[in-house]
């Protein structure tokens, strides 16, 4: 395309095409003080017939000023009894991604982290990857996450991650029908080294980044290593708030 001549009709159809983009934007979570979160929902597909809602958006960073990172752990399968206790004491806000197989024989274990402020949310029934299979079993790997989880702990998660980070659009649908309100990946996370690597982006830590911790008995470290670039750890369900039934 040549840009050496001005073309009005060309330029007002770009217009019209912009001006329907922002009238029929993007829905996006808030955080306390009303900033969006990033990464944008998908939209349209089988809905039921319903192409108008919004599918869940897919996020690994909140849009915020405020100087916090969220700290995620995956699974279950790590249950060091001193996590619980630098929890309370810390009074840390962390996220758990909880799989029924590998979480599932201590719920009692999880019930007492959630007692001092930790949130569970879902990571699937038994931790398969999702992207590529059918509807019917995404959706009844993360609905019947969602209703062990709601029979155990009295309310249904609002957030999920999908297990090793791959999803697809079907992914994305059956989510949003089994009541999840954002799918949460993560921009930073802790690697065996005791080092944080990177997605994307600048190698360090960001205001409203989200940390996925492999291991909790790193936890300590990485809290350190948050406090020397003045941050603090928030509590992810403060700002994706989308659901009042949250864990």
């Amino acid at each position: 395309m040549r840009w050496g001549r001005y073309r009005p009709a060309a330029t007002a159809t770009l217009a019209a095409a912009l001006t329907a983009v922002l009238l029929t934007g993007c829905a996006r979570f808030a955080g306390p003080a009303g900033q969006p979160v990033a990464g944008e929902p998908a939209r349209g597909g089988d809905r039921g017939g319903d192409q108008s809602r919004n599918l869940p958006p897919v996020v690994d960073h909140v849009r915020t000023t405020d100087r916090v990172v969220f700290l995620t752990y995956d699974d279950g399968a790590e249950r060091d009894p001193g996590f619980t206790a630098l929890i309370r004491e810390r009074r840390l806000p962390v996220t758990l991604f909880l799989t029924d197989t590998v979480a599932g024989p201590a719920y009692g274990h999880f019930a007492g982290l959630r007692s001092v402020g930790a949130s569970l949310q879902n990571h699937t029934l038994d931790h398969h990857s999702l992207r590529g299979l059918p509807y019917a079993g995404q959706r009844a790997e993360i609905c019947g996450q969602q209703t062990k989880l709601g029979s155990r702990f009295g309310v249904r998660p609002h957030l999920f991650r999908p297990p090793h980070g791959t999803y697809d659009t079907t992914t994305l649908r059956a989510a949003a029908d089994c009541g999840i309100t954002a799918v949460v990946l993560w921009r930073a996370s802790l690697n065996a080294d005791g080092d944080l690597s990177y997605t994307r982006g600048e190698h360090r830590l960001h205001p409203g980044d989200i940390v996925s911790v492999d291991l909790a008995a790193r936890t300590e470290r990485l809290l350190e290593t948050i406090e020397e670039q003045g941050l603090k750890v928030g509590n992810l369900n403060d700002y994706l708030t989308s659901s009042p039934s949250g864990v």
